[in-house]
């Protein structure tokens, strides 16, 4: 049966959902209060990851945790100020990500990745936008033996377990492959099967061109104007009212505070990220990513995008230019790199749960309306495959995987 759905948000994540929902013959308005791509699917490192099988955990060591507490790491950096919010949040995320509770969620979040590319191979279809994906993986580099030691083993027994391709190079390999690295490191564990994408924003929006080119529409509008009209919803929204009988929420961090106001208190927070992008002579061979440090060192189309690891803050909080500073110093010990270009300094929030994994499916007490946000740091590269999860549902097909993982209803009892 044919149906108009109404998606809301332009993300990856909702321009995935609205293209796997027109591919199987719906009638879908996509809407967004800006073109598509252009807030968190913008300003991300460009992997598709389809290595990721196990999703970023909460620090449970002693002494991570205390380098955390302390705000003497890099990588992951709190704001004080935010604390008393996050706290009950962040003790359920440091829950789940202990060992006894870890497991099933790995396994719920590996059932996703591992489509990731695949599905991403059907939206490429007929879009043109091969001109933006490598094929080349990206590296892990370390600056310490013991650490590199250390992530190998384990590198070593998720390819394994996962049939992943990877392999693991000390420094003297490390120095053939990038010969953009102006300093010798200790090795790397190059993940060999994912893609990066020369500019994430780029690629939705040809996503979104394909949309339109299979007779969806792209309006601008506010999610917020969202109303039940008897069975279905309506929208305002490219100066007009938008009738359909079910709609999806994919506005990433912004979702939170959407379902709350339809009564849904969903255990969410956001890790911000930064980036800063740099003239750049001779950019990596792939993405770097400096694990003593947390920065990515990801090479875009005709520059260097530095990003920086987690923050710890609420949504409307201001940016802090700590992290990213520091991230920029690391990184010039990487690598040779100019001035920085004309485009601002970033500032972006993942939208997380406090089990790791994304909510995707109806919500429990609204009949015609779906969820799909919650993808953490993973939204560029679980995009199309849960879109498709999604379409699927609202389709009534069967799913591409068992979807109990992920419904909202797991949080709302």
């Amino acid at each position: 049966m044919r149906r108009h759905v109404i998606v809301l948000g332009a993300g990856m994540v909702g321009t995935s959902t609205a293209l796997q929902l027109a591919l199987r013959g719906q009638d879908v308005t996509l809407v967004d209060h800006q073109a598509p791509g252009r807030e968190n699917s913008y300003g991300n490192a460009g992997l598709i990851q389809s290595e990721a099988v196990r999703p970023y955990a909460f620090p449970t060591d002693f002494p991570t945790l205390w380098a955390v507490a302390s705000r003497r790491g890099n990588a992951v950096r709190y704001r004080p100020g935010a604390l008393p919010r996050l706290a009950p949040r962040l003790y359920r995320y440091w829950r789940n990500s202990l060992q006894r509770n870890y497991g099933p969620v790995a396994e719920a979040y590996a059932a996703l990745i591992r489509h990731a590319t695949a599905e991403h191979a059907l939206l490429l279809g007929n879009t043109g936008a091969d001109d933006l994906v490598r094929r080349v993986g990206w590296r892990q580099i370390f600056r310490d033996r013991r650490q590199w030691a250390a992530f190998a083993t384990e590198a070593r027994a998720v390819a394994d377990l996962h049939g992943l391709a990877m392999s693991v190079t000390d420094g003297d390999e490390l120095a053939q492959a990038e010969p953009a690295l102006r300093r010798r490191l200790a090795g790397s564990i190059h993940w060999q099967d994912p893609w990066s994408v020369r500019d994430p924003g780029a690629l939705v929006e040809r996503y979104a061109q394909r949309l339109r080119d299979l007779g969806g529409r792209v309006l601008l509008g506010d999610a917020l104007t969202l109303q039940r009209q008897g069975a279905g919803w309506r929208i305002a929204a490219g100066g007009g009212i938008v009738e359909a009988d079910a709609a999806v929420v994919s506005l990433g961090p912004w979702s939170d505070g959407f379902v709350r106001h339809l009564g849904y208190g969903l255990p969410l927070f956001v890790k911000r990220g930064y980036h800063r992008q740099f003239a750049c002579a001779t950019l990596p061979a792939t993405a770097l990513l400096d694990m003593r440090n947390g920065v990515m060192l990801a090479p875009m189309q005709d520059c260097l995008r530095v990003t920086t690891g987690a923050e710890f803050a609420l949504l409307g909080d201001k940016p802090s230019p700590v992290q990213l500073g520091r991230s920029e110093t690391y990184a010039r010990e990487l690598l040779a790199f100019e001035a920085p270009t004309a485009d601002p300094v970033w500032m972006g929030a993942r939208p997380c749960t406090v089990d790791m994994l994304p909510v995707i499916g109806p919500a429990p007490r609204h009949a015609g309306l779906w969820f799909n946000f919650g993808h953490g740091h993973q939204g560029h590269t679980l995009g199309p495959v849960s879109g498709r999860v999604i379409a699927e549902m609202i389709c009534g097909e069967p799913p591409l995987v068992a979807t109990e993982p992920y419904r909202a209803s797991r949080f709302d009892r």
